[in-house]
């Protein structure tokens, strides 16, 4: 699962008054090399929660891949940013695209209800009780 999947998950379970974002609880990740698609990161970052993509990359034991507060769009996308290794662009497609959880858990903070995540694949089924 991406972290860009994650940002975008909500719990619905019965009684949860948002869902979101969920705690990750990460066992197991990897990377996987994906090419770098500035308009892509353009479009797509608008509708990304900046905290909880932090909260996740800390959660992943990346402190420092993302800082706290969000760059300035002048900064990321600054001409030339995306050839720069170690850029904010750079470092923005690594977490959302390239950042993969293989095994652990997705916890809604409201009901703290469990989702697993195996393979790579969060199961966000619920039980009869809980629709």
């Amino acid at each position: 699962m991406r972290l860009l999947t994650h940002n975008m998950l909500a719990s619905n379970v019965r009684g949860a008054t948002t869902g979101y974002p969920l705690t990750l609880e990460v066992t197991k990740w990897c990377t996987k090399e994906v090419e770098l698609n500035a308009d892509f990161i353009r479009g797509l970052l608008p509708k990304i929660d900046w905290r909880a993509l932090v909260a996740a990359t800390r959660a992943l034991g990346l402190p420092e891949l993302l800082p706290e507060d969000q760059p300035p769009e002048e900064e990321i996308f600054a001409e030339g940013a995306a050839d720069v290794e170690g850029s904010a662009i750079r470092r923005i497609h690594h977490a959302l695209l390239e950042v993969h959880v293989q095994e652990g858990s997705l916890v809604c903070p409201d009901t703290s209800r469990c989702f697993p995540i195996n393979k790579g694949i969060p199961n966000m089924m619920l039980h009869e009780d809980e629709v």
